[in-house]
Protein backbone atom coordinates (compact mmCIF):
# COMPACT_ATOMS: atom_id res chain seq x y z
CA UNK A 1 0.00 0.00 0.00
CA UNK A 2 1.30 3.40 -0.93
CA UNK A 3 2.11 5.28 2.35
CA UNK A 4 0.85 8.52 0.79
CA UNK A 5 -2.61 6.95 0.45
CA UNK A 6 -2.51 6.10 4.13
CA UNK A 7 -1.64 9.67 5.09
CA UNK A 8 -4.38 11.04 2.84
CA UNK A 9 -6.85 8.63 4.36
CA UNK A 10 -5.98 9.67 7.90
CA UNK A 11 -6.18 13.37 6.92
CA UNK A 12 -9.64 12.85 5.40
CA UNK A 13 -10.78 11.02 8.50
CA UNK A 14 -9.64 13.81 10.80
CA UNK A 15 -11.21 16.43 8.52
CA UNK A 16 -14.50 14.50 8.52
CA UNK A 17 -14.40 14.29 12.31
CA UNK A 18 -13.86 18.06 12.61
CA UNK A 19 -16.73 18.72 10.21
CA UNK A 20 -18.95 16.52 12.34
CA UNK A 21 -18.02 18.47 15.46
CA UNK A 22 -18.85 21.77 13.74
CA UNK A 23 -22.15 20.38 12.45
CA UNK A 24 -23.18 19.20 15.94
CA UNK A 25 -22.22 22.51 17.51
CA UNK A 26 -19.51 20.91 19.66
CA UNK A 27 -16.95 23.38 18.37
CA UNK A 28 -18.04 27.01 18.27
CA UNK A 29 -16.38 30.35 17.84
CA UNK A 30 -16.83 33.13 20.35
CA UNK A 31 -20.08 34.99 19.71
CA UNK A 32 -18.16 38.29 19.78
CA UNK A 33 -15.48 37.16 17.32
CA UNK A 34 -14.43 39.80 14.78
CA UNK A 35 -14.01 39.05 11.11
CA UNK A 36 -10.98 40.42 9.29
CA UNK A 37 -13.41 42.23 7.00
CA UNK A 38 -14.56 44.25 10.03
CA UNK A 39 -11.01 44.99 11.16
CA UNK A 40 -9.21 45.73 7.92
CA UNK A 41 -9.72 46.83 4.33
CA UNK A 42 -7.90 45.78 1.21
CA UNK A 43 -5.17 48.16 0.09
CA UNK A 44 -6.38 49.81 -3.09
CA UNK A 45 -9.89 50.13 -1.74
CA UNK A 46 -11.00 53.45 -0.34
CA UNK A 47 -13.52 56.20 -0.79
CA UNK A 48 -12.81 58.79 -3.45
CA UNK A 49 -14.56 62.04 -4.32
CA UNK A 50 -15.76 63.33 -7.67
CA UNK A 51 -16.55 67.01 -8.04
CA UNK A 52 -17.86 69.60 -10.43
CA UNK A 53 -19.02 73.20 -10.69
CA UNK A 54 -22.68 73.51 -11.65
CA UNK A 55 -25.89 75.51 -11.43
CA UNK A 56 -29.08 75.26 -9.45
CA UNK A 57 -31.92 76.69 -11.49
CA UNK A 58 -35.54 77.56 -10.76
CA UNK A 59 -34.91 79.67 -7.69
CA UNK A 60 -37.53 82.30 -6.90
CA UNK A 61 -35.21 85.29 -6.66
CA UNK A 62 -32.95 83.72 -4.01
CA UNK A 63 -30.02 82.92 -6.30
CA UNK A 64 -26.73 84.75 -6.77
CA UNK A 65 -27.00 88.56 -6.93
CA UNK A 66 -26.47 90.45 -10.18
CA UNK A 67 -22.91 91.57 -9.39
CA UNK A 68 -21.62 87.99 -9.43
CA UNK A 69 -19.92 88.03 -12.84
CA UNK A 70 -18.30 84.56 -12.49
CA UNK A 71 -21.83 83.17 -12.62
CA UNK A 72 -22.45 85.00 -15.88
CA UNK A 73 -19.20 83.74 -17.42
CA UNK A 74 -20.01 80.11 -16.54
CA UNK A 75 -23.53 80.51 -17.92
CA UNK A 76 -22.08 81.88 -21.15
CA UNK A 77 -19.79 78.84 -21.49
CA UNK A 78 -22.74 76.53 -20.83
CA UNK A 79 -24.76 78.20 -23.56
CA UNK A 80 -21.84 77.98 -25.99
CA UNK A 81 -21.47 74.22 -25.37
CA UNK A 82 -25.16 73.82 -26.14
CA UNK A 83 -24.82 75.69 -29.44
CA UNK A 84 -26.84 78.67 -28.24
CA UNK A 85 -26.01 82.32 -28.98
CA UNK A 86 -24.22 84.03 -26.13
CA UNK A 87 -25.85 87.23 -24.80
CA UNK A 88 -24.00 89.99 -23.02
CA UNK A 89 -22.56 89.06 -19.62
CA UNK A 90 -24.41 91.95 -17.99
CA UNK A 91 -27.72 90.53 -19.22
CA UNK A 92 -26.89 87.07 -17.87
CA UNK A 93 -26.01 88.49 -14.47
CA UNK A 94 -29.33 90.29 -14.02
CA UNK A 95 -31.36 87.27 -13.00
CA UNK A 96 -31.45 85.91 -9.44
CA UNK A 97 -33.08 82.59 -10.23
CA UNK A 98 -29.78 80.76 -10.74
CA UNK A 99 -27.01 79.95 -8.24
CA UNK A 100 -23.52 78.66 -8.92
CA UNK A 101 -22.85 75.57 -6.76
CA UNK A 102 -20.09 73.10 -5.95
CA UNK A 103 -21.24 69.50 -6.46
CA UNK A 104 -19.48 66.46 -4.96
CA UNK A 105 -20.05 62.71 -4.99
CA UNK A 106 -18.38 60.14 -2.75
CA UNK A 107 -17.58 56.85 -4.48
CA UNK A 108 -17.74 53.89 -2.04
CA UNK A 109 -14.53 52.07 -1.17
CA UNK A 110 -15.60 49.09 -3.31
CA UNK A 111 -15.79 51.32 -6.39
CA UNK A 112 -18.75 51.92 -8.72
CA UNK A 113 -20.03 50.61 -12.02
CA UNK A 114 -21.46 52.42 -15.01
CA UNK A 115 -25.12 53.22 -14.38
CA UNK A 116 -24.87 53.22 -10.56
CA UNK A 117 -26.79 56.03 -8.87
CA UNK A 118 -25.22 57.75 -5.85
CA UNK A 119 -26.28 60.71 -3.69
CA UNK A 120 -24.56 64.01 -4.40
CA UNK A 121 -23.94 67.01 -2.13
CA UNK A 122 -24.60 70.54 -3.36
CA UNK A 123 -23.21 73.72 -1.76
CA UNK A 124 -23.75 77.34 -2.79
CA UNK A 125 -20.57 78.79 -4.28
CA UNK A 126 -21.25 82.52 -3.99
CA UNK A 127 -23.96 84.50 -2.16
CA UNK A 128 -27.21 82.73 -2.92
CA UNK A 129 -29.75 83.29 -0.15
CA UNK A 130 -31.43 79.90 -0.55
CA UNK A 131 -31.34 76.88 -2.85
CA UNK A 132 -34.73 75.64 -1.71
CA UNK A 133 -37.04 74.71 -4.54
CA UNK A 134 -34.17 74.57 -7.02
CA UNK A 135 -33.13 71.93 -9.50
CA UNK A 136 -29.52 70.93 -10.08
CA UNK A 137 -28.80 71.30 -13.78
CA UNK A 138 -26.79 68.56 -15.53
CA UNK A 139 -23.30 68.77 -14.03
CA UNK A 140 -20.27 66.70 -15.14
CA UNK A 141 -18.24 65.32 -12.21
CA UNK A 142 -14.52 64.68 -12.61
CA UNK A 143 -11.87 62.88 -10.61
CA UNK A 144 -9.97 64.62 -7.81
CA UNK A 145 -6.70 64.79 -9.77
CA UNK A 146 -6.09 66.96 -12.85
CA UNK A 147 -6.63 65.22 -16.16
CA UNK A 148 -8.64 62.29 -14.81
CA UNK A 149 -11.66 63.19 -16.87
CA UNK A 150 -15.40 62.92 -16.23
CA UNK A 151 -16.68 59.87 -14.35
CA UNK A 152 -20.28 60.86 -13.58
CA UNK A 153 -23.10 63.33 -14.22
CA UNK A 154 -25.40 64.81 -11.58
CA UNK A 155 -28.84 66.38 -11.75
CA UNK A 156 -32.14 66.50 -9.89
CA UNK A 157 -34.20 68.31 -7.24
CA UNK A 158 -32.53 69.36 -4.01
CA UNK A 159 -33.46 68.09 -0.56
CA UNK A 160 -32.43 69.59 2.77
CA UNK A 161 -31.78 67.72 6.02
CA UNK A 162 -30.69 70.55 8.34
CA UNK A 163 -31.43 74.20 8.87
CA UNK A 164 -29.11 75.44 6.13
CA UNK A 165 -30.83 76.21 2.83
CA UNK A 166 -27.56 76.79 0.96
CA UNK A 167 -26.35 73.17 1.30
CA UNK A 168 -28.43 70.22 0.20
CA UNK A 169 -28.43 66.80 -1.44
CA UNK A 170 -29.81 65.18 -4.53
CA UNK A 171 -30.81 61.62 -3.64
CA UNK A 172 -29.43 59.26 -6.26
CA UNK A 173 -28.65 62.31 -8.38
CA UNK A 174 -25.20 61.18 -9.50
CA UNK A 175 -25.09 58.62 -12.32
CA UNK A 176 -21.73 56.90 -12.91
CA UNK A 177 -20.70 57.07 -16.58
CA UNK A 178 -17.39 55.14 -16.35
CA UNK A 179 -16.48 52.12 -14.28
CA UNK A 180 -14.47 53.03 -11.18
CA UNK A 181 -12.63 49.91 -10.05
CA UNK A 182 -10.29 49.44 -7.12
CA UNK A 183 -7.14 47.41 -7.83
CA UNK A 184 -6.44 45.21 -4.82
CA UNK A 185 -4.13 42.49 -6.21
CA UNK A 186 -0.57 43.70 -6.75
CA UNK A 187 1.71 42.64 -9.61
CA UNK A 188 3.47 40.06 -7.46
CA UNK A 189 0.16 38.31 -6.75
CA UNK A 190 -0.35 39.52 -3.20
CA UNK A 191 -2.93 41.53 -1.32
CA UNK A 192 -2.34 43.84 1.63
CA UNK A 193 -4.75 44.10 4.53
CA UNK A 194 -4.81 47.62 5.99
CA UNK A 195 -5.94 47.45 9.62
CA UNK A 196 -8.37 50.12 10.77
CA UNK A 197 -6.79 52.76 13.07
CA UNK A 198 -8.92 51.70 16.04
CA UNK A 199 -7.30 48.23 15.97
CA UNK A 200 -3.81 49.23 14.79
CA UNK A 201 -0.70 48.00 16.61
CA UNK A 202 2.09 45.49 16.25
CA UNK A 203 0.18 43.05 18.44
CA UNK A 204 -2.78 43.20 16.09
CA UNK A 205 -0.84 42.90 12.84
CA UNK A 206 1.21 39.96 14.16
CA UNK A 207 -1.96 38.26 15.42
CA UNK A 208 -3.74 38.73 12.09
CA UNK A 209 -0.78 37.26 10.19
CA UNK A 210 -0.59 34.28 12.57
CA UNK A 211 -4.32 33.55 12.33
CA UNK A 212 -4.23 33.67 8.51
CA UNK A 213 -1.25 31.31 8.40
CA UNK A 214 -2.91 28.92 10.85
CA UNK A 215 -6.15 28.88 8.87
CA UNK A 216 -4.37 28.20 5.57
CA UNK A 217 -1.93 25.64 6.91
CA UNK A 218 -4.65 23.51 8.47
CA UNK A 219 -3.18 20.25 9.67
CA UNK A 220 -0.06 20.56 7.53
CA UNK A 221 2.65 22.08 9.73
CA UNK A 222 5.07 22.13 6.83
CA UNK A 223 2.89 24.36 4.62
CA UNK A 224 4.42 27.68 3.60
CA UNK A 225 3.33 30.75 5.50
CA UNK A 226 1.56 33.22 3.24
CA UNK A 227 0.99 36.18 5.60
CA UNK A 228 3.55 38.54 7.12
CA UNK A 229 3.07 41.69 9.22
CA UNK A 230 4.74 44.67 7.51
CA UNK A 231 4.02 47.32 10.14
CA UNK A 232 1.43 48.25 12.74
CA UNK A 233 -1.34 48.54 10.15
CA UNK A 234 -0.32 46.36 7.20
CA UNK A 235 -0.35 42.59 6.64
CA UNK A 236 0.72 41.27 3.25
CA UNK A 237 -0.86 38.00 2.08
CA UNK A 238 0.51 36.05 -0.87
CA UNK A 239 -2.18 34.49 -3.05
CA UNK A 240 -1.37 30.83 -3.88
CA UNK A 241 -0.34 30.38 -7.50
CA UNK A 242 -3.20 27.97 -8.15
CA UNK A 243 -5.74 30.66 -7.20
CA UNK A 244 -4.20 33.66 -8.97
CA UNK A 245 -6.35 33.23 -12.09
CA UNK A 246 -9.52 33.71 -10.01
CA UNK A 247 -8.57 35.19 -6.62
CA UNK A 248 -12.10 36.20 -5.55
CA UNK A 249 -12.75 33.05 -3.48
CA UNK A 250 -9.35 33.24 -1.79
CA UNK A 251 -9.80 36.91 -0.86
CA UNK A 252 -13.31 36.32 0.50
CA UNK A 253 -12.10 33.35 2.57
CA UNK A 254 -9.37 35.52 4.10
CA UNK A 255 -11.85 38.29 4.94
CA UNK A 256 -14.19 35.78 6.61
CA UNK A 257 -11.51 34.59 9.07
CA UNK A 258 -12.53 35.46 12.63
CA UNK A 259 -10.54 36.01 15.79
CA UNK A 260 -11.24 36.68 19.44
CA UNK A 261 -11.05 40.46 20.12
CA UNK A 262 -9.78 39.81 23.66
CA UNK A 263 -6.48 38.69 22.12
CA UNK A 264 -5.82 42.07 20.51
CA UNK A 265 -4.44 43.82 23.63
CA UNK A 266 -5.55 47.17 22.28
CA UNK A 267 -4.14 50.29 23.94
CA UNK A 268 -6.39 52.42 26.10
CA UNK A 269 -7.85 55.29 24.08
CA UNK A 270 -10.04 58.31 24.68
CA UNK A 271 -11.74 59.65 21.55
CA UNK A 272 -13.61 62.95 21.74
CA UNK A 273 -15.62 64.81 19.14
CA UNK A 274 -16.11 68.43 20.16
CA UNK A 275 -18.55 69.18 17.36
CA UNK A 276 -20.89 66.31 18.23
CA UNK A 277 -20.20 66.44 21.96
CA UNK A 278 -19.21 62.79 22.37
CA UNK A 279 -16.63 61.00 24.53
CA UNK A 280 -15.66 57.39 23.82
CA UNK A 281 -13.36 55.51 26.19
CA UNK A 282 -11.78 52.18 25.22
CA UNK A 283 -9.81 50.04 27.61
CA UNK A 284 -9.24 50.74 31.30
CA UNK A 285 -7.91 54.31 31.19
CA UNK A 286 -6.02 55.32 34.34
CA UNK A 287 -5.48 58.80 35.76
CA UNK A 288 -2.86 59.93 38.26
CA UNK A 289 -3.73 62.14 41.26
CA UNK A 290 -4.70 65.66 40.23
CA UNK A 291 -6.78 68.58 41.54
CA UNK A 292 -9.43 69.77 39.11
CA UNK A 293 -10.97 73.24 39.28
CA UNK A 294 -13.05 74.28 36.31
CA UNK A 295 -15.22 77.34 35.78
CA UNK A 296 -18.01 77.62 38.40
CA UNK A 297 -17.50 74.35 40.31
CA UNK A 298 -18.58 75.32 43.87
CA UNK A 299 -19.84 73.67 47.05
CA UNK A 300 -23.21 74.88 48.35
CA UNK A 301 -24.42 73.98 51.85
CA UNK A 302 -27.90 74.85 53.12
CA UNK A 303 -28.51 74.87 56.88
CA UNK A 304 -30.60 73.70 58.57
CA UNK A 305 -31.45 70.62 56.51
CA UNK A 306 -35.14 70.60 55.62
CA UNK A 307 -37.29 67.56 56.18
CA UNK A 308 -38.14 65.88 52.86
CA UNK A 309 -41.77 65.37 51.91
CA UNK A 310 -43.52 63.77 48.97
CA UNK A 311 -44.23 67.21 47.51
CA UNK A 312 -40.74 68.53 48.30
CA UNK A 313 -38.29 65.62 48.28
CA UNK A 314 -34.74 66.07 49.42
CA UNK A 315 -32.49 66.92 46.50
CA UNK A 316 -28.75 66.81 47.09
CA UNK A 317 -26.55 68.94 44.88
CA UNK A 318 -22.81 69.20 45.10
CA UNK A 319 -20.01 70.53 42.99
CA UNK A 320 -17.56 67.98 44.36
CA UNK A 321 -17.44 64.23 43.99
CA UNK A 322 -14.67 61.85 44.97
CA UNK A 323 -12.67 59.61 42.67
CA UNK A 324 -11.11 57.16 45.11
CA UNK A 325 -8.11 54.86 44.97
CA UNK A 326 -6.75 52.58 47.67
CA UNK A 327 -4.53 53.80 50.47
CA UNK A 328 -1.49 53.26 48.24
CA UNK A 329 -0.65 56.76 46.97
CA UNK A 330 1.14 55.32 43.95
CA UNK A 331 -2.00 53.79 42.55
CA UNK A 332 -4.08 55.52 39.93
CA UNK A 333 -7.78 56.15 39.56
CA UNK A 334 -10.03 55.15 36.72
CA UNK A 335 -11.17 57.65 34.13
CA UNK A 336 -14.57 56.00 34.15
CA UNK A 337 -14.99 57.00 37.82
CA UNK A 338 -14.01 60.59 37.03
CA UNK A 339 -16.55 60.80 34.22
CA UNK A 340 -19.23 59.40 36.53
CA UNK A 341 -18.32 62.02 39.12
CA UNK A 342 -18.52 64.83 36.55
CA UNK A 343 -21.86 63.48 35.41
CA UNK A 344 -23.17 63.60 38.99
CA UNK A 345 -22.00 67.21 39.16
CA UNK A 346 -23.98 67.95 35.99
CA UNK A 347 -20.85 69.11 34.16
CA UNK A 348 -21.56 69.61 30.46
CA UNK A 349 -19.93 67.40 27.85
CA UNK A 350 -17.97 70.38 26.48
CA UNK A 351 -16.53 71.05 29.93
CA UNK A 352 -15.76 67.34 30.41
CA UNK A 353 -13.80 67.37 27.14
CA UNK A 354 -11.89 70.47 28.28
CA UNK A 355 -10.97 68.76 31.56
CA UNK A 356 -9.80 65.60 29.76
CA UNK A 357 -7.65 67.69 27.41
CA UNK A 358 -5.96 69.37 30.37
CA UNK A 359 -5.37 66.06 32.17
CA UNK A 360 -3.79 64.60 29.06
CA UNK A 361 -1.68 67.73 28.45
CA UNK A 362 -0.09 67.56 31.91
CA UNK A 363 0.49 63.81 31.63
CA UNK A 364 -2.06 62.74 34.24
CA UNK A 365 -4.25 60.70 31.91
CA UNK A 366 -2.49 57.56 30.70
CA UNK A 367 -3.87 56.70 27.29
CA UNK A 368 -3.91 57.70 23.64
CA UNK A 369 -5.99 60.86 23.33
CA UNK A 370 -7.69 61.43 19.97
CA UNK A 371 -9.65 64.56 19.00
CA UNK A 372 -11.84 64.09 15.93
Amino acid sequence: MDPRIGRIGRWLAVRALLCAFFALGCVTRPASALSLQEMARLEGQGETTLWGLGFVVGLGGTGDPSEVLPLARQLAKLLERGGNPTPQLEDLAKGKNIAMVMVSLTVPKEGARRGDKIDVSVHAWHRAQSLKGGQLFITPLQGPLPGQGVYAFAEGPLMFDGDSLTSGKVRGGGRISRDITMTTVSRDGSITLVIEPSYAGWTTSQLVASVINSERQGLDDTAREIAVALDERSVRVQIPEAELADPAYFISSIQEIRLDPTLLSLPARVIVNERRGTIVVTGDVQISPAVISHKDLVVTTIMPTREPTVANPKVERSRWASVDTTKNTRETGRLQDLLEALKRLDVSVDDQIAILQKLHKIGRMHCEFIVE
